[in-house]
This record gives C-alpha cells, structure tokens and sequence, in this order.
C-alpha cells in the first residue's frame, strides 16, 4: 500500500507522504480527484470532437433566416398552420426556425413524421422545458410536462389500463356491451332531446326562423362523457357549476394556444402576465373541482366495485409506496383524470345506433375521416423535444430541441391528397365499397409514437354514435340564406365560424 501511494505521489506532483494512515487517504483522494479531472478534460474534448464530426457529417436543418431578438416570430401572422406549410414547400420536410430565443424544428410530410414519432419514437418523445408547461398541473401533467422516461413510460401503462378496464366493464343498466358504450349512448340520445328542445322554445318564442346554435349543446354533451367514465356521473345540462368547468376548459385551451412571451422570451418571466395568471386561476379551479370528485372516490372506494376511471386509477395504484415512482401519486391520478378530461339503413326505426354498428357502414366512417382531414382540429401536437442527438432526413438534431408536428400540412398535402381542399369522403372508399383502412390510418388528428393520444379509440366510438344519433333522429339544414364559412380560428384545436342550423324529427 505504501508502495502504490507512494508511486502516486510521484505521479501527481511528488506529494509527501507519511506514515499517518489519515494523510494517507487525503493523498489518495488528491490524486484520484486529480485524475477524474483529467478524464473528464479528456472525455469532454472527445465529445467536442465527436459533436464536431457529427456537424461536419449532419449539417443543421434548413429554415429562414431570424431577425434579431424576435427570431422568425413576426414573419408567422396569424394562421400559424398556413405559414410553416408554405415554409415546408420551400425547405422541405425538417426545417428549423427560432421563435425568440427558442429554436425549434418544424416535422412535415407522413414518411417523415412517422419515420420520427414511430421509428424513432424515443428520441422525439420529450417535451420541451416551456414556462406555460410549467404551469400546467405544477409540471406534474403527464401530456403536457412529464419528462419523458421510465416513469413515464410505466404512469401511460397504468392510464391505458385503467381506461381499457372502464371501457370493457359490464353496463349497470342498458343492454350495451360494455359501460362505455353506455355512457355514449345515453348521452347522445339526451343531446338530441336537448335539440329538440331548444328548437322548440325557439320556435314558440321568437316564431322566426333564425335556427339554433347547436355549440354549447354539442360540448356539453362530449364534457359529460368524460365526466361519466372519469366520475361515474353525469351532470343537468344547466348545472352551472359543471357549465363554468366546460367554460374555464375552453377559455383554458383558448389562452394556452394564444402563447405566451415567456416562452419564447425568458426575461419575461419576470414581468406580470395577466393571461397566465387568468389561465393558473382557472386551472386551480378547475383542480379544485377534480380534487372534490377524487377525494370523494378515495372515501368511498371499494375495490370489488370499480365504478369509473378515477376507481380504476385508485385501484391500480392502492398499495403504492410515496417513494416508488411506478405509480402515480395522489397528484397525479388529479392530473391524469385532467388530462383525459378533453341516420342510416344500417340501423332503420326499432332501434338507436350502437359501436357495433360502426363496421357495417364504411360511407359513414369515410365521411368522419374526411371530417377529421379537411378541418384538421388539431393542427399541430403538443411540443415534442429531442431526448438526445438524433439525424432525420440527414439532419443533426441537437438534443432538447423544440419539434412541431404539422399534422395540418400532412391532411393537406396536394402530392398525397390531389384535392385536399374539397370536402370528399368517397376518397376514403375502395372501388368495392369499403373504408381504405390503410388511407385512413393517414390522416392524422390524434398523433402518432409514444405520445399518441390515449383517448383516440374513445373519440372515434364517440364521434361515431354522436352523428349517427343526430342523423337517426332529426333532418339537420342550414338556416334559409345563411353563408356557411368552413375556414376555421387557428388555435391548439381549430374551432369552426358560428353557424345555426334548422332540425326537424324524422319520425
């Protein structure tokens, strides 16, 4: 032992050693931490090197040359789905551009979109470190803030579970398969006799024929949806309290999509930013209304008797340790409930449409995938980020950076759709009459890869027996003289003009 440290002490300086065995160790500790610095010197040139080599191999993306401070941002107006897809045709399909101070890269095209979120799902799985995340949820949302990782991954699988184990449960009451399908069903029947309704106060009021807004009734009855699986319980149409929540969801998305400097500005965090004060407000009360329905579940939870999400949740995660990040906190099942809180032959008179149903009538299901192509509701994903140093299309991605997906562009993209503008559900049909699965699986609203949206198989069950439900019962016009506008507001989802429309019974 004396042999070897004395040959450090030669090595690293020629150090006095003694016999005292504590100087001993303290010249030991010198010179191991004298050499970890020397490798990690030599480690940190290595990668310089290599990240050098990797940009002379990979050059950076192509994009638009930024202004100074304000980067690319005014040159992207109002209609931010419309800018970047005239940009792609000029760059091509991975282009980069800065917003502020953030740099971030812009996906197109469904080869490449799906070579970076399925092929190389990993590492395009993160989300970007954006001060509005932050005040989602405390950072604690899994769609919005959760880094991406093995508690992450492990959090998605128990959603999935508990979402599969509500879907698949027996009904309590209705002959349906399953409990949800009972839920949608029930409410879309109770939507239409709101119509109804509405239309008939309307016309002994104001004997006129201005139509009704079907908006608020068409919302409310999807709010009410979540609000059964997550909750158990659906809520009156007038309820107000249950109203302010869908009110505070809508303003909630409506701020978020409008952005916020800081994001791209970090100084501004400093400043007063009346917006998001408004928008951590309505989230807290929003919280505050989960919370009371969790709470409510934690109290009266039997685990024999799981009667929605939030019991499933509860159930998967009822002998969990604080410590083990394999489960979700109480926080967490809050913020998870949040996050998933977002007329035909076939059927004829005896009876109202069912999912089983939905196979059996591919006019009706191309027609929805027209619908969710042309209108493109949600324009671009929620942020991306790298998780590491990726290529794509022989572009060097760095790490951490910033990735829009431009689902707009890929429903719109004239070399893949020829007429993306005309509204054309024949385009979804094979010559023999049925839905072209594989056209369809195109078309994309709910994402693709690790962040796909865990509800898309619920909304396009519900999608279906809505419509089918509405056109069952009620012959739906335009109001006389009206102009239908199908252009759309840009926002984190596309919302249509205002529209009014005239019904009348079938039968």
């Amino acid at each position: 032992m004396s042999l070897q440290l004395s040959e450090m002490s030669q090595m690293f300086g020629g150090l006095p050693l003694k016999e005292n065995p504590c100087v001993y160790l303290s010249s030991v500790t010198v010179a191991l931490c004298l050499l970890t610095l020397l490798l990690i010197t030599l480690r940190g040139r290595r990668t310089d090197q290599y990240c050098k080599l990797e940009h002379l191999k990979y050059p950076p993306p192509p994009g638009p040359t930024p202004w100074p401070f304000v980067g690319n941002l005014l040159q992207m107006g109002d209609q931010i789905h419309l800018s970047l897809t005239r940009l792609r045709s000029q760059y091509g399909d991975v282009f980069k551009m800065r917003l502020g101070s953030l740099t971030v890269v812009v996906l197109s095209g469904y080869a490449t979109i799906r070579q970076a979120l399925v092929r190389q799902g990993e590492a395009f799985a993160g989300r970007p470190d954006l001060f509005t995340f932050s005040a989602v949820a405390n950072g604690t949302s899994m769609t919005f803030s959760e880094k991406y990782g093995p508690a992450w991954v492990l959090h998605k699988k128990l959603c999935k579970n508990a979402l599969r184990s509500v879907s698949q449960a027996e009904p309590k009451e209705s002959g349906a398969t399953c409990l949800l399908e009972e839920h949608v069903c029930a409410e879309a029947v109770e939507m239409v006799d709101m119509i109804r309704e509405q239309a008939a106060f309307k016309e002994e009021g104001a004997q006129d024929m201005m139509g009704i807004d079907p908006t608020r009734l068409l919302v409310t009855s999807v709010a009410n949806v979540v609000c059964a699986l997550c909750f158990g319980k659906r809520f009156d149409y007038n309820d107000k309290e249950f109203l302010a929540i869908v009110h505070i969801n809508n303003e909630v998305l409506r701020i978020f999509a409008a952005g916020n400097l800081a994001d791209f500005f970090p100084v501004f965090r400093y400043f007063p930013s009346p917006s998001l004060r408004k928008m951590v407000q309505h989230i807290q009360r929003m919280n505050g209304f989960m919370e009371r329905s969790i709470i409510e579940h934690i109290n009266t939870f039997d685990k024999n008797c799981i009667r929605d999400i939030t019991d499933a949740l509860i159930a998967l995660c009822e002998d969990r340790d604080e410590n083990d990040t394999s489960v979700l906190s109480n926080s967490q099942i809050i913020h998870t409930v949040i996050d998933i809180f977002g007329a035909d032959e076939q059927i004829g008179t005896a009876r109202l449409p069912q999912f089983s149903d939905k196979p059996k009538m591919p006019f009706t299901e191309a027609f929805i995938y027209e619908v969710f192509r042309h209108a493109s509701y949600v324009p671009f994903t929620i942020p991306h980020c790298t998780t590491r140093n990726i290529t794509l299309n022989g572009y060097l991605i760095p790490k951490d950076t910033c990735v829009f997906i431009n689902q707009y562009q890929v429903n719109h993209d004239i070399e893949f759709w020829g007429d993306p503008d005309t509204f054309r559900p024949g385009r979804f049909l094979s010559p023999f009459g049925l839905l072209n699965k594989e056209l369809a699986e195109k078309v994309l609203i709910f994402g693709l890869g690790k962040r796909r949206c865990l509800g898309d198989g619920f909304a396009r069950l519900e999608m279906f027996v809505f419509l089918t439900t509405l056109l069952h019962g009620l012959r739906i016009e335009k109001v006389a003289g009206q102009e239908l506008d199908l252009s759309t507001d840009f926002g984190l989802t596309m919302k249509p003009r205002p529209y009014r429309i005239t019904i009348s019974s079938r039968f």
